[in-house]
């Protein structure tokens, strides 16, 4: 579904025609609406490169009832227009390259295969978008738009729509303009608008939220458990070596203070490892998922010191038998 819907809904369903954009058109609070044919592909080779990209036919109302789609450079299509494309950035400019490949003017070939027939159309290039971004699981930077007219023609749906995108008076009637068009469109139709779409985000972002904070909690504690044996392992180990300290003077707070020590150590080194690795990981995964990751040196401090705060915690039993070990007892110990 292309672009982020700011002041209206989009609507979604099996299919649509002229006669339901003139049923939403009449809906109060409805200030526009246009059809979008999209869920259609097509490659191309430009300078050598092979490509496939997501296709959309959208009428020149298409720009002024979603704002947020901006030209970098060119222009808007025009009621005469057929022959025309609009590309987004990452079309002219792809991500590995420093210098754009497809400029205005230009043209380039696409291929599609409809209905199991290859078909061909050159087209001349009018304007560039600015990036985008995804919105509602597409993402504009990545694919192309010609006239709706042109779609029609080269994908034979005649005049059927994949999705009708409209615009409400304003923000304050969204949710008016909603309702007004699931009423007179009845079960045909799925309407999304930003606010709904939003709910469903943080509804997804916030289950997995709930699943990573109990994957967090089952590591925090089999990371402390991890330190309980750890330690308690070195204190059987050192037993005689305990002894000797308490024979020539240690105090039981040395001791405790020592073993307190080790397992601060061990918080610090490996909160530091897991901080960096789990930086390094967050920026692969956002270059493949297109989302902005944080690098701040806060959050990693806050890392570390609860790695380093769990540690302590954890090891003060151990700590704690060792601090309490009787010398003679200990110095005996085999």
């Amino acid at each position: 579904i292309p672009g982020a819907i700011t002041q209206g809904p989009m609507i979604s369903g099996g299919s649509f025609n002229w006669r339901d954009v003139d049923i939403v058109r009449r809906v109060d609070y409805v200030k526009g609406v246009t059809p979008i044919i999209a869920n259609k592909f097509a490659e191309y080779t430009i300078k050598g490169r092979y490509f496939r990209t997501d296709v959309y036919g959208v009428e020149k109302e298409y720009k002024e009832l979603n704002p947020n789609t901006e030209l970098a450079d060119g222009r808007n299509f025009v009621q005469s227009d057929s022959a025309v494309v609009i590309v987004g950035s990452n079309i002219a400019k792809p991500l590995d390259l420093d210098e754009p490949i497809v400029k205005l003017g230009e043209r380039i070939k696409i291929k599609a295969t409809v209905n199991g027939v290859d078909k061909e159309l050159t087209l001349r290039v009018i304007g560039i978008l600015k990036e985008t971004g995804s919105s509602f699981g597409a993402n504009l930077d990545d694919s192309i738009a010609i006239p709706l007219k042109t779609a029609q023609q080269l994908y034979e749906v005649g005049g059927e729509f994949s999705y009708l995108l409209a615009q409400a008076d304003s923000i304050d009637v969204v949710s008016k303009a909603s309702e007004g068009i699931k009423e007179k469109m009845g079960d045909r139709a799925t309407v999304v608008t930003a606010e709904s779409a939003q709910e469903r985000v943080n509804s997804v972002l916030g289950t997995i939220q709930s699943v990573l904070g109990g994957i967090a909690g089952i590591s925090l504690v089999v990371a402390g458990v991890g330190i309980i044996n750890t330690m308690t392992v070195s204190v059987m180990e050192r037993t005689k070596e305990i002894g000797t300290l308490k024979a020539i003077g240690a105090k039981s707070f040395d001791v405790l203070l020592m073993f307190l020590s080790e397992a601060m150590l061990t918080g610090l080194i490996g909160g530091a490892i897991g901080a960096g690795f789990g930086f390094l990981l967050a920026q692969i995964i956002g270059r493949f998922i297109d989302l902005p990751t944080s690098s701040s040196l806060v959050l990693g401090g806050e890392v570390i010191l609860f790695a380093v705060v769990t540690s302590i915690l954890s090891g003060l039993y151990p700590a704690y038998r060792a601090s309490n070990m009787n010398p003679v007892e200990a110095l005996r110990h085999e």
